[in-house]
């Protein structure tokens, strides 16, 4: 392994908060545009049903 201690890897000779804090916002924003697809096609469907709805007649 190249960090001895867990220590070493949270720290990575200073560089730590860095590339902990990229990590971070990686995965909240990677989190946020999962949600935000879901929600739209929720509202797509619900749109598109709507639409058969009105035009079936």
């Amino acid at each position: 392994m190249y960090f001895e201690s867990v220590g070493e890897l949270w720290r990575m000779a200073g560089h730590g908060p860095y590339v902990w804090s990229c990590y971070g916002l990686f995965m909240v924003l990677l989190a946020v545009n999962v949600l935000h697809a879901r929600s739209e096609r929720l509202s797509a469907l619900k749109q598109a049903k709507a639409f058969i709805r009105r035009n079936r007649n």
